[in-house]
């Protein structure tokens, strides 16, 4: 069991057909059990569009006075390996990267795996560049069973550790298995 940290916050995007069909969405149950099982507080936000994307991001970068306190950007997309979709359309991690130039320093940004993240170290590079990021994580698998599991571990764990390379030894150690079968990766 995690001893819960009152600072410790998600802000969880995701990307859905509809904004206003709050149907579209199988994330709550799962926030509230990571709220329940870790004590971590979490927004959740939907976007059908790359305007609504932006305007719910910016929404947290300038107008939410919690913004320190989200560690963890959990983002639930579909998507290829270096882009995401929104709305039919991939965006690049480089134009996302560039819509949010130096505004997401220190925060994690994890991606479900409802997209695959295989990134070249050249990618992943710009964009831990140019957001200011400590780290983007997620998986290769996209698809496999829901990683809901590792992904409340992760996010439970880093509670304790805020080092991206401890917490990835931590979370290996534990659940070597699971991150071998979803493909998990973090770049830092």
């Amino acid at each position: 069991m995690y001893l819960p940290n009152d600072n410790s916050k998600i802000f969880c995007l995701e990307s859905v057909a509809d904004i206003n069909n709050e149907e579209d969405s199988k994330m709550f149950p799962y926030l509230e059990h990571i709220a329940m099982r870790y004590g971590i507080t979490n927004v959740y936000k939907a976007c059908d569009s790359i305007e609504s994307f932006e305007e719910s991001m910016n929404v947290l970068l300038y107008e939410d006075r919690n913004f320190k306190d989200y560690e963890i950007l959990y983002f639930v997309f579909s998507g290829t390996d270096e882009a995401i979709q929104i709305d039919q359309y991939f965006y690049s991690l480089e134009e996302i990267a560039e819509l949010f130039e130096g505004k997401l320093t220190d925060k994690i940004i994890h991606f479900a795996n409802t997209k695959s993240l295989n990134l070249d170290s050249e990618t992943a590079q710009f964009f831990l560049s140019i957001t200011g990021v400590k780290a983007i994580s997620g998986y290769t698998h996209p698809h496999a069973p829901f990683s809901g599991v590792l992904d409340s571990t992760f996010f439970g764990f880093y509670q304790e550790i805020d080092d991206v390379t401890e917490l990835v030894e931590t979370l290996l150690e534990e659940h070597y298995e699971l991150c071998q079968r979803l493909g998990f990766r973090l770049y830092y």
